[in-house]
């Protein structure tokens, strides 16, 4: 009895041990082997564009990080690529060119393996578009970009061909198959582009001119505002983008539409024939013909404009430049000129001209109606374009410049030359205006931009106003801490001078700069009007404003005594606002005219205080009139108000101001 409980007591804790031992060899067991799975792929198969990525993810059951090792692999590596794996192996596949391949995941013992068939094309084009005809020329060569659509550059190979072939000879770029062509021979030729496969064609057909040299020519038939649209700034635009180009101007002030009509029926000699040669030089010929000037170049553009009170009456076009216009076209000896409108601006908010009432003295009622009246226009003859400048001034209104691109109401000052120079180059060359390089002397850049983005927009958009939004504020602090220089000029732009180009109530400089171009942020307006401006002023100077002769001998004048065309201008007043603090100035003045009389000017401050200077003008070359002390008043403002003085002889009581400035005390 004794021995049986001590062999089932061992037997049992035996049993025990060895079920023990099965039990832990078997969790070990499960804890090491990976059962065995298939890996997959998310995708069976796919199609991709070529360019484009796709990511193909591997399936692993319930494991996201298998113990087993992987690798990628592609079966044409022409077709897709492997550009990156991330650590749970999914791959983003690159389609680089057409056709079908297969991107594989395996083990690295190749016992497992999952595969995605994926198939690549290329987005191709389907047509190829091209001018209508053009115009190349027997010394200087011309560009088409053939246009194909759905795509930038072409997936196609293609080749250019002429015919006949002598006419032309042609360069090609093998990727994006522009040509540059060279005229060999006058005449008309067929050049064609086609691709290899022979599914897309284009044709154009290319005109080739004799005795043509690449260089520009326009000849304007018109008057004082061609003169300012094309004879001051337009060359410059031209030579700073690399053109050549030649103008003329057939002037006439004032003349109109009929007044041209007449004299090319007539064969009359009384223009001004304005012309820039290559070089830039400016030559003008008095009695000259339309006929005469037609034949003096081979003009590529020729312009035709109304005079500016009847631009916005469209029955004022319809006689006369029908006439006008058989009469050059039957004239001119190049049959290929092309003709244009040039489109004339609105008068300025305050002008005085007498053509204004035709528009109820409004500015945008002007606008509204030249621009309706050159559209229809454009359809009484072959023309090739309407020249902007209309809205492209209008345009340039908009910015912080405001309606100050006029010189006497009427006529443009010299941003405003600019700025129509600038819609004249867009359409001559079909180039953006924008970032031309051009800055005559004088001029602000910020103002450049404004003249430049303001063309821009109008040969983009020429029958509506843009406005420039970027242009709201030129900046300033409203104290001045440096000299501040003005002149008072019709035509005014020295380098370091604020030019008043307007000597009528309501004219602005609605930011007054320092010599370096930094602005003030003060404003100045003429709130009651000079009588006009006169240039006979002293122009060797010498006091140390350091006048060039273009100050110095221009001036704005008033008669306190009696009537001078009209007027009887007692005084004229300048107001200056948006003063911040209490800075004290000194306000120096300088008045000339040539003349023996007295024509003592007296200057009137009026500031918190009132003060006053006086200077005899009368052939003065060395003095100016100073008043000390002056702060502007609680509305940040100070008046200068400018009469005869107590001395002044002149039986009119003439009274002059030339320039100004501006010093902090």
């Amino acid at each position: 009895m004794k021995i049986s409980k001590s062999f089932n007591r061992f037997s049992y804790v035996l049993i025990v041990f060895l079920s023990m031992l099965f039990t832990f060899t078997a969790c070990e067991e499960d804890e090491v082997l990976e059962p065995e799975r298939e890996v997959a792929l998310n995708l069976e198969y796919a199609h991709m564009t070529v360019g484009n990525d796709l990511v193909l993810t591997p399936l692993f059951g319930n494991i996201q990080s298998p113990m087993a090792e992987y690798k990628w692999e592609v079966s044409d590596s022409t077709v897709i690529e492997i550009s990156s794996v991330a650590k749970n192996y999914a791959a983003t596949i690159k389609a680089i060119g057409e056709g079908t391949a297969t991107a594989t995941i395996k083990t690295l013992d190749g016992s497992e393996q999952a595969s995605t068939t994926i198939e690549t094309n290329l987005i191709r084009e389907t047509e190829v578009r091209l001018p209508e005809s053009i115009t190349a020329y027997t010394q200087s060569t011309v560009t088409i970009t053939p246009d194909f659509n759905l795509v930038d550059i072409p997936t196609r190979n293609y080749t250019w061909s002429a015919s006949p072939e002598n006419i032309i000879s042609f360069e090609t770029n093998p990727e994006t198959y522009e040509v540059v062509i060279q005229g060999l021979t006058t005449g008309t030729t067929e050049l064609t582009i086609s691709s290899e496969d022979g599914g897309i064609v284009g044709t154009t057909t290319v005109t080739v001119e004799d005795e043509n040299d690449g260089i520009l020519k326009v000849l304007a038939i018109g008057n004082s505002f061609s003169e300012d649209a094309i004879e001051y700034y337009l060359y410059g635009l031209a030579n700073a983008a690399g053109e050549e180009i030649v103008i003329g101007n057939l002037y006439i002030g004032g003349a109109e539409l009929a007044l041209h009509a007449q004299n090319a029926t007539d064969n009359s000699d009384n223009y001004s024939y304005r012309k820039i040669n290559l070089q830039g030089n400016k030559t003008t010929t008095s009695d000259v013909s339309i006929a005469t000037a037609l034949a003096d170049e081979n003009w590529d553009y020729i312009s035709f404009q109304q005079t500016s009170s009847k631009s916005g009456q469209y029955e004022t076009f319809t006689e006369p430049l029908l006439s006008l216009y058989e009469y050059v076209a039957q004239n001119v000896d190049n049959p290929h000129t092309k003709y244009l409108l040039h489109q004339t601006w609105a008068y300025a908010q305050n002008s005085t001209h007498s053509g204004f009432v035709n528009y109820d003295n409004d500015q945008i009622t002007m606008y509204e109606a030249i621009v309706d009246a050159y559209s229809q226009a454009e359809d009484l003859i072959t023309a090739y374009s309407i020249v902007p400048s209309g809205t492209a001034i209008q345009n340039a209104r908009t910015s912080y410049l405001g309606d100050n691109f006029n010189r006497d109401g009427y006529h443009l000052n010299e941003i405003g030359r600019y700025t129509a120079a600038s819609t004249w180059f867009e359409i001559l060359f079909n180039e953006s205006v924008v970032d031309n390089s051009y800055m005559p002397d004088g001029f602000v850049p910020i103002d450049l931009e404004i003249a430049q983005h303001a063309a821009h927009e109008a040969v983009q958009t020429p029958d509506m106003v843009t406005e420039l939004t970027e242009y709201q504020s030129a900046g300033g602090t409203g104290v001045i801490t440096k000299n501040v220089y003005i002149d008072f000029a019709a035509s005014s732009n020295s380098t370091g001078w604020n030019g008043m180009t307007s000597h009528i109530e309501g004219s602005t400089i609605p930011n007054l700069k320092y010599e370096d171009n930094e602005f003030t942020g003060i404003e100045m307006m003429i709130t009651s009007r000079f009588n006009g401006q006169n240039t006979s002023g002293e122009t060797d100077t010498s006091t140390d404003f350091n006048m060039p002769a273009d100050v110095s001998g221009k001036s704005y004048f008033g008669n306190s005594k009696r009537e001078w065309s009209g007027r009887l201008i007692e005084k004229g007043v300048i107001k200056l606002s948006g003063f911040e603090g209490d800075s004290s100035y000194e306000f120096c003045f300088f008045g000339s005219r040539t003349a023996t009389d007295n024509r003592e000017t007296k200057y009137t401050v009026i500031g918190e205080d009132t003060n006053s200077a006086v200077l005899n003008t009368a052939s003065n070359t060395d003095q100016l009139a100073c008043v000390q002390g002056v702060k502007p008043n609680s509305d940040g403002e100070i008046i200068i108000e400018v009469s005869a003085g107590p001395n002044n002889d002149n039986s009119y009581g003439f009274f002059y101001i030339n320039a100004m400035r501006i010093a902090p005390e």
